[in-house]
């Protein structure tokens, strides 16, 4: 049998429910480390697939964007439901959060009423019953009228009768759930116009027409060629007729439902006093706790683990041990003995090489600190611990436009300001993600960038009180004034905050290889690029031709000429830059005002390459191009006014 045919006969199971209540956990268990993660067809919006067998049966396993509701507000929600409409699912497993089953229960009836065939996971079982929640899975089953799994995912707990509900599904049975006699005659007189062919139920798709649920509609005009008009005006009459939201009418109508469903199934016990977790759980989101954990939490995970650790013992073990060492020396004496032409020989182990430089950066330097990064960066995501950051910072974030949810790019730009801007497709509007591109390529170094600066300045007093004081009043000026200059909608802000939890070694293995994955597969290449641009910017002049055209704004801002090479190869890679300062500083041609200065310009210029390029790629060619003019000009203007007011003063003289 062909491996097409196979997939071709896979079992489509499919996971849905909002944001971290365990659906990622879910679909590691169901397919290990064997997975995609892309983007779905048309959008910017990533989606996991994996693959499992169940009973002898091969499934392909999607794991969707978190969604609220089958009436979609955000892209994801958007993606999500399309999912539903389009990929044929044997099986949707709604994933809630056990001890918020009352808000989430709606969906599920939203799944059922829409003819779908859903299983219903409640996870996070041990934390509700910890808090003194009990849930009868039994008797919900039997009001639901379809199968309801109580699980732990972070424990495994449920996994295999999961597995056993999907072997043995049978979609014939499912229950009804009836609306108020009037809201009833409604649905039923839009349904009733129904003849087209649907994956979904007739009543659903007259609720989400009632809803004036756009892409609904449209599907409908391109399904009844003949009742389109008849369908729209039924659906105007009501609207008209009532005069009221029907959302709320609607979402009031399935809450009473849920409640009546979930009499005799839920019950509370008066507990003690609340478990460390939750406490510390407040505390995370409790300002005047919350900067300080903040902090330290930097400072571990990102200054230790990652600066000392990533940047400094695997980087030079690496890059000072095996690449210098032993790998270089081999790879030129190769190219010696069999690249006889000068431009090749140059082009692959020359100073910008191929490999004595893209190869060499982009696994020995960068891969270390960048792997490092993910490592820390899993662990912490696995605790549950950024949607506590996302409250904290929310307020503020509001204030330069963005919200909660928009910490999670900013906290990875300070692992690798590249994939940041690719993880802003996770904010809900254009507008966000703008503002979010403009700040990550202004004032967020990278880690690779910031190790290199922070062990330059460290050795200068006050300067790296000024570089960051520096940074953080431009990023909160210039988003300040995004917030109020750049057009769209904003973004409401809502997250479903997990429990705090003890990270699980494979959950942060999967997480790491698959970013890992990702870094090969997307990142390594513009390394390679970035070698070629500079091999080509030596052989034809350009590159001097830079230096000497740079020249005049090196003196602007107080600098020798010698600074505009570390500018132009700031371009290629931030730590190129960074690493041109240090070998100044070292040869003693930078005061302590003019290497401050340096560091802040430098830090506020222009993305690298990569970063650039993956800029284009998701915000297009004119908003890149805007940005990267925009960024320039205040990294400039910013290093001149900062030369000023030092000499001026004479802080660091």
């Amino acid at each position: 049998m062909s491996s097409s045919a196979t997939h071709h006969e896979a079992r489509k199971i499919i996971l849905v429910g909002n944001p971290n209540v365990g659906k990622s956990v879910l679909f590691n268990a169901l397919t290990g480390a064997y997975t995609t993660v892309s983007n779905y067809p048309g959008t910017s919006v990533e989606v996991s697939r994996g693959h499992c067998e169940i009973a002898g049966r091969r499934c392909e396993v999607l794991d969707t964007p978190g969604m609220y509701a089958l009436l979609p507000i955000t892209e994801e929600e958007r993606v999500a439901r399309k999912i539903l409409l389009e990929e044929n699912p044997f099986v949707v497993l709604h994933v809630l959060d056990a001890r918020n089953i009352e808000r989430m229960l709606p969906m599920t009836l939203q799944l059922i009423e829409a003819g779908l065939p859903v299983i219903l996971v409640v996870n996070i079982m041990d934390e509700a019953e910890r808090i003194g929640m009990s849930i009868d899975i039994g008797l919900l089953q039997e009001k639901l009228g379809i199968p309801v799994i109580g699980a732990a995912m972070a424990r495994k707990r449920g996994l295999s009768e999961i597995r056993a509900a999907i072997a043995g599904f049978d979609r014939e049975h499912r229950a009804r759930f009836g609306y108020s006699s009037d809201l009833e005659r409604d649905i039923l007189k839009v349904a009733s116009l129904l003849h087209g062919e649907y994956l979904l139920d007739r009543r659903a798709l007259a609720l989400l027409l009632l809803q004036k649920d756009e892409e609904i509609q449209e599907r409908v005009r391109t399904r009844e060629a003949g009742a389109t008009s008849a369908i729209e005006k039924a659906v105007k009459e009501i609207v008209f007729e009532r005069r009221v939201d029907l959302h709320l009418r609607i979402s009031l109508e399935r809450k009473r439902i849920c409640k009546g469903l979930l009499d005799g199934v839920v019950s509370q016990k008066e507990g003690g006093a609340p478990p460390f977790s939750e406490r510390l759980s407040a505390w995370t989101m409790n300002p005047w706790t919350g900067f300080p954990l903040l902090l330290a939490v930097l400072y571990f995970g990102l200054y230790q683990f990652v600066g000392g650790f990533g940047a400094g013992t695997i980087v030079d073990l690496l890059e000072g041990s095996l690449f210098e060492e032993i790998i270089n020396p081999y790879a030129i004496a190769l190219a010696d003995r069999f690249l006889t032409w000068s431009w090749l020989h140059e082009l692959m182990v020359g100073e910008y090489g191929i490999f004595t430089l893209g190869v060499r950066y982009a696994v020995a330097i960068v891969l270390p600190i960048v792997g490092t990064f993910f490592i820390a960066f899993s662990v912490i995501e696995d605790t549950g611990y950024f949607p506590r950051l996302a409250m904290l910072v929310d307020r503020i974030f509001k204030k330069i436009g963005l919200n909660g949810r928009a910490v999670i790019p900013m906290v990875l730009g300070f692992g690798c300001d590249t994939m940041a801007t690719i993880v802003t497709r996770t904010l809900e509007t254009v507008r966000e993600r703008v503002i979010a591109t403009v700040l990550l390529a202004l004032a967020i170094p990278c880690s690779a960038q910031l190790g290199v600066i922070l062990g330059l300045l460290a050795e200068v007093p006050g300067a790296l009180v000024v570089w960051s004081l520096s940074l953080t009043l431009v990023f909160l000026v210039i988003g300040f004034l995004a917030a109020r200059l750049v057009p769209g909608e904003r973004a409401m802000f809502y997250m479903e905050i997990p429990p705090l939890r003890l990270p699980q070694l494979r959950n942060v293995l999967v997480k790491t290889l698959t970013r890992m994955q990702w870094y090969f597969l997307e990142i390594f290449p513009l390394f390679i690029i970035a070698s070629i641009l500079l091999w080509a910017g030596k052989l034809t002049g350009a590159l001097d031709w830079l230096v000497r055209a740079m020249t005049p704004a090196m003196y602007a801002l107080g600098l020798p000429a010698d600074v505009a090479p570390a500018f132009i190869f700031g371009f290629f890679r931030r730590d190129f830059g960074a690493a041109g300062l240090y070998d100044l500083q070292t040869s003693g041609l930078l005061d302590p005002v003019q290497l401050t200065v340096a560091a802040v310009t430098l830090t506020l210029f222009v993305p690298c390459v990569a970063q650039f390029l993956v800029m284009q790629k998701e915000r297009g060619w004119k908003v890149s191009i805007g940005i990267f003019v925009f960024v320039t000009l205040l990294a400039f203007t910013s290093g001149w006014a900062l030369n000023k007011l030092l000499l001026l003063t004479g802080v660091l003289a």
